[in-house]
Order: structure tokens, then sequence, then C-alpha cells
């Protein structure tokens, strides 16, 4: 569901930034700050923004502002320098303790921490700092990360953080990133119409012998968790849309069981009536409906849809399953995945330009670059790899 940026809660934001002296390079606080020209920008009246820095030592540089001080915001922006150690941790309750300090129960009350994830000084284990976003969270005050730079970013860590601060982690490469995230997608970024969002799907044993979920390593929850109200799960926002791709085995192929023998006291279990259907699976889903700007209901909310159909060959799937798989057959040859002996960057590259579809923005015609250019440095390699070498005395 999309909601209009006008009409969207308030917005009550702490920005967390690292200043610390891995930050200095041009993609990392250079970056961050050309970034946050592009937020302020879009700054309603109704909006307030506060700014916590953290290096050497944690403080508040621009108390809570409204979107009427422009000025005020770019200004104490503009006058970030990057230098010192890194003391993330403080900076993160002080940033926590601005937004319970300022909460307003009418808006979206959330930490924004920017930084390269190189957390080095003070107490900063990960444990103890999901413990604190786990606290703070139960306040209504989430944490959404942004991660700049390259070399160092801690992908893991900061992903683990928003995860478990009920908010969402981007990485931002280039200022066309920082439009995306900041401009087109920060309404969905800060308002949140689910929390708690859980989906299981069971395939249907009477059509798919076997499956396997691609990706996802991060998010799998025990069968029991998805009834479990008490279990935190992801949050999606506004405009937001989830894919998940399976790989599936029809019925009567053989699966691969890289010799697992068979069971001496079971067989096959008894097939339900609904076996017959002609269903390849039910999606279900579980969620908690926001009931206000940063409160959600107590109880979830449960949907079940059955999927049916007629299996059909990828070259006459939607656009939008010839791109998934585009970008999923490109991520599986990154990983050098054993689970993908078949698969080209020649494939990925033509599936990606035959699904690049209309492509108001250009992140797919980026995506096709990136597939390029990773295709040209494995030939590069490859031909390293098979170059002749001659051996001296």
């Amino acid at each position: 569901r999309r909601i209009d940026t006008e009409d969207l809660p308030p917005a009550n934001l702490v920005f967390l930034l690292d200043v610390s002296g891995s930050m200095s390079a041009p993609d990392k606080l250079p970056l961050l700050q050309r970034a946050f020209r592009l937020l302020v920008r879009e700054m309603r009246p109704q909006d307030r923004m506060a700014l916590v820095v953290y290096a050497g030592a944690s403080g508040l540089v621009l108390p809570p502002t409204d979107g009427t001080e422009k000025a005020r915001i770019l200004e104490a922006i503009d006058n970030l320098r990057a230098g010192g150690s890194t003391a993330g941790a403080a900076g993160l309750r002080l940033a926590y303790q601005t937004a319970r300090e300022h909460f307003d129960p009418h808006a979206t009350n959330r930490v924004i921490l920017a930084t390269d994830g190189d957390f080095n000084v003070g107490v900063s284990s990960d444990a103890e700092m999901q413990r604190l976003v786990e606290e703070e969270r139960e306040s209504g005050v989430f944490l959404s990360v942004l991660g700049f730079g390259t070399g160092n970013v801690q992908d893991a860590k900061m992903e683990t953080l928003a995860d478990h601060g009920n908010g969402n982690y981007a990485y931002i490469d280039g200022i066309r990133e920082a439009e995306r995230v900041f401009v087109r997608e920060f309404g969905g970024t800060l308002f949140a119409i689910a929390k708690d969002v859980k989906i299981q799907v069971e395939f249907n044993p009477a059509q798919v012998a076997g499956y396997r979920l691609i990706g996802y390593e991060n998010r799998a929850l025990a069968n029991e968790d998805f009834a479990d109200d008490q279990k935190d799960a992801g949050e999606l926002g506004a405009g937001h849309t989830v894919t998940a791709l399976y790989e599936i085995v029809p019925r009567g192929v053989e699966v691969p069981t890289a010799g697992v023998d068979g069971l001496r006291y079971q067989t096959t279990p008894d097939l339900t009536e609904a076996a017959e259907s002609g269903e390849w699976l039910t999606v279900r889903l579980r969620y908690k409906p926001a009931t206000g700007a940063g409160t959600f209901a107590d109880e979830s909310v449960r949907l079940d849809v059955p999927v049916a159909g007629r299996a059909v060959p990828l070259a006459r799937a939607s656009e939008a399953t010839r791109w998934a798989v585009a970008v999923t057959e490109a991520s599986l040859l990154l990983r050098e995945s054993e689970y993908a002996p078949g698969a080209t960057w020649d494939d990925a590259l033509a599936l990606a330009r035959g699904a690049r579809g209309a492509d108001a923005h250009g992140d797919r015609a980026e995506f096709v670059r990136l597939i390029e250019t990773a295709a040209a440095l494995a030939a590069t390699e490859a031909d390293r790899r098979d170059r002749p070498v001659a051996l001296g005395d």
C-alpha cells in the first residue's frame, strides 16, 4: 500500500552520524552530506530532525529542529568533519535518549544510523548492541541503518541492528542511490504499515517433489514461530514489496538427496483432499497492522492464499518474474553457488535486458551495467588463469 508523502504522519527523526576517521573518504561522510541535502529539501514543516554524532566521543550537534529551519539544519550538516576513533555504542545510546526525550506519540519516531559500520571503541559486541535496540524498540523508537563507503562496510552487522530495531537497512554508494533512498522511497522507509510480518509457504507434495528457498538465510524462522505473536519478525513499509524465489522439483522428477538413506519406519505421508486440487502451494501471511504512527495491533492478522495455475516457459513469464530471475542468476554467479552449475553471465544479461521494461528511474539499466562489468571481470580473470606462465631456471 502506497501513501503519498503529504499524507504521512509527522517524522520525528534522530540521525546518528559516524564522523570517525574512517569516514573521511569521498564516498563516506562527503557523500552522506550531499545525501542529507536531498533529504532536508523534502522535509515538511511538521517534520523534525536532530543530529547526534560519534567519533572519539559522542555529542548532540543539532537539537530537534522542525522543517521550517532548513538553513539551520544544512549548516549543521555542512560543518561536520571526520576524525577520531569510533565510539558507536555511546552514540547509539545518546541518539535513543534524544529520541525518547522528544518522543511524539502522533509521529513516526525513529533513529537513523549512518555509518560505514566500523564500531571499534567502547562496548560494541554484536550481542550487546542487539539487546540495546531490542529494548528501545519497545518504547516505540525504531532503528534504521544506512551504510556508506566501500572496503570495510560491515553489512551483516548493520543489517542485524536494523532487523532487531524494527527498521531497514540500505547501502548508499553514490548520489543516485541517495536520491532513491532519501527521496523516492523515504516515506516507505519511515512509515511502517505492518510489523512482525511472517510468511510461511507450504508446497503441495502432489505437485512438488522438492524445493529450495534461494537466499533469506538470515530470515529463517522455526515453524512454530509463525503462530507466535511474541516472536519478533520483519517490518514492512508503505509501498514496499518483498520477492522470494524458490527452486522447485516437479512431482515425478528425481530429487538429488546427496546419498541420504531411506527411512526404516516411515513412508510417504497420506495426502489430504486439497492435494488433488491442482494447487502448487499455499502462502500464509501473518502481520500486525499499523494502528497509527509507530503503533501496531497486539494480535496478528492471518491471510491464506492458495496458488494454482499451469507452469509456463520462462520466456512467457511476466516481466517482473523474468527480472527477478535475472537478478537471482547474477547473484548465484557472484556467490559461485553450487546450486547453479548451468548459470552463465550471458544468460543473466540477456534475461535482464529483455525485462528492463519502462525503467523510469534507470535502476534496471544500472543493474544491467553491473552485470556487464561482472561478466567482463570474470572473463578477464578466466583468461589470466588460462594464460601459460614461463618458469625460470
